[in-house]
């Protein structure tokens, strides 16, 4: 089990199928790793992770724990996650790699928003600094990858203009932003957009 992930994990399979949004998967996360928004950091620790609903239901693909210094993912890079308990703190998943520790931050949004198709991760301080409490935002107190995020964020589909704003800042984690869409582009775009109100210098 991986320091970062403090959720207990319970695997259901050791191997995923191939899914149909895998190329996208790829595809945006090399935007994101182009412009350092995902990847290593130079204590050698992976920030930033993206997910893609599973059809209709609430289950989803997810890029896998540790995975942010590999150019290119495969079916054993990622996970499905079929199953996310939040008050016992556990996540049932497919897969082989372990699920990113943010995957119960990623089930709130899929559970809050039956719309959102698809959620980004990623990491930039100056952005999260411009950001932090002008946007939806977690309190401090709400640490990465745990329950009190996830039911946060939940609370702020009622409390805040998320279903719109579609950006979360996480206080308690710096650098770290999330986005949603229907799908992958959607949550690409709404971070672009959000990254071109602060000026070059700031970025």
């Amino acid at each position: 089990m991986s320091e970062y992930v403090k959720f207990s994990c319970e695997p259901l399979a050791g191997d995923i199928a191939s899914f149909s949004g895998l190329a996208k998967l790829n595809a945006y996360r090399r935007k994101l790793l182009d412009l350092r928004l995902i990847g290593v950091d130079p204590n050698g620790i992976s920030f930033g992770n993206l997910s893609v609903r599973d059809g209709a239901t609430k289950k989803f693909y997810i890029t896998g724990s540790a995975t942010g210094g590999i150019p290119e993912l495969g079916l054993a890079n990622c996970v499905k996650v079929v199953g996310g308990d939040f008050e016992r703190n556990q996540v049932r998943y497919e897969g082989s790699a372990l699920p990113s520790s943010e995957s119960l931050t990623h089930a709130a949004i899929y559970e809050s928003d039956a719309t959102a198709g698809a959620v980004v991760h990623c990491h930039n301080s100056k952005l999260w600094a411009a950001l932090l409490n002008q946007a939806p935002t977690t309190s401090r107190a709400a640490e990465y990858g745990t329950p009190k995020l996830a039911y946060e964020i939940m609370q702020l589909f009622t409390r805040t203009n998320l279903q719109s704003r579609k950006i979360v800042v996480m206080a308690g984690h710096e650098g770290g932003i999330l986005t949603f869409g229907r799908d992958l582009e959607e949550a690409f775009a709404v971070l672009m957009r959000e990254r071109e109100k602060i000026t070059p210098e700031s970025q």
